[in-house]
């Protein structure tokens, strides 16, 4: 308490002086509107840039979960398109708008991706309890992922689009000739586009998606653009397609469930009894 007595007494001339500082700008700001305003605008200013800092340093905190929820809105959304856009249960139902449902989607989590070897994989954060099966597609907004390959009670592993024995239907996003997509092993960004007829009419620029000959990725979605074509002995020789993703930079994904699978399965294993 003296330290402070003593500190006031040897500064007492400052103090009085800043006190009446004070004092006067309280009067002008107070009885004279202009500075009054301007005091107000600069105020609001200094705490609404404090206020912006603070949120901006919340919402970093906080990004994680926000991209979580987003993810499950996200695949919400997505079984709910899934569901206006599914085909006719019959032909006589189909004036009465009564539709089934083909696909589900569920957010994911990358939680280790290899990507510097020729058969690589990924490992999600979703399993067996969340019905995470074999054979199920592996996406997200840019395009295909990969395709899950066992499953443990939390965790799935999946066949990433860079494993040499990745192969998934592919064509033309202009035009309905199909191919067969693989990699090659070389560019992580580059896969290969095979057994396309000589017929189709095939520029560098073009954007190839998925065929949807299969029962483990829907129809249309998007794989990468063609890079660059080898035309010999009046056939396609090599395709190379620049892959929208960066598979070895993505984290949240969507698995992908064929709700007909077993179906499928069950009537074409028919056509080899």
């Amino acid at each position: 308490m003296q330290f402070i007595l003593y500190l006031i007494q040897k500064h007492r001339t400052f103090l009085l002086f800043f006190v009446l500082e004070l004092i006067a700008l309280f009067f002008t700001i107070q009885f004279h509107s202009y500075q009054k305003s301007k005091f107000i605008n600069s105020a609001n200013g200094i705490t609404g840039g404090l206020y912006n800092s603070v949120t901006s340093f919340r919402s970093y905190l906080y990004l994680e979960d926000e991209n979580t929820l987003l993810a499950k809105e996200n695949s919400e959304l997505r079984n709910k398109l899934s569901e206006q856009i599914s085909i006719p249960v019959s032909f006589k139902d189909s004036i009465n708008g009564k539709f089934q449902q083909k696909f589900q989607y569920a957010p994911a989590k990358i939680i280790n991706n290899d990507f510097h070897k020729n058969n690589n994989f990924i490992t999600l954060n979703r399993g067996k309890k969340d019905s995470i099966l074999p054979d199920m597609a592996v996406i997200n907004a840019k395009g295909i992922i990969g395709i899950t390959a066992n499953t443990s009670k939390n965790y799935t592993s999946a066949i990433s689009v860079l494993n040499t024995n990745f192969k998934v239907n592919a064509r033309l996003k202009k035009a309905n000739y199909f191919g067969t997509l693989t990699w090659n092993g070389k560019s992580h960004q580059e896969v290969q586009l095979i057994d396309i007829p000589r017929q189709a009419s095939l520029k560098v620029g073009d954007t190839i998606v998925t065929g949807g000959r299969s029962a483990i990725f829907p129809e249309g979605v998007l794989i990468g653009s063609v890079s660059s074509i080898q035309y010999q002995n009046n056939r396609y020789e090599k395709i190379n397609v620049n892959l929208f993703n960066d598979v070895r930079n993505v984290t949240n994904v969507y698995i992908v469930r064929n709700l007909q699978k077993e179906e499928i399965k069950q009537l074409e294993s028919k056509n080899n009894d």
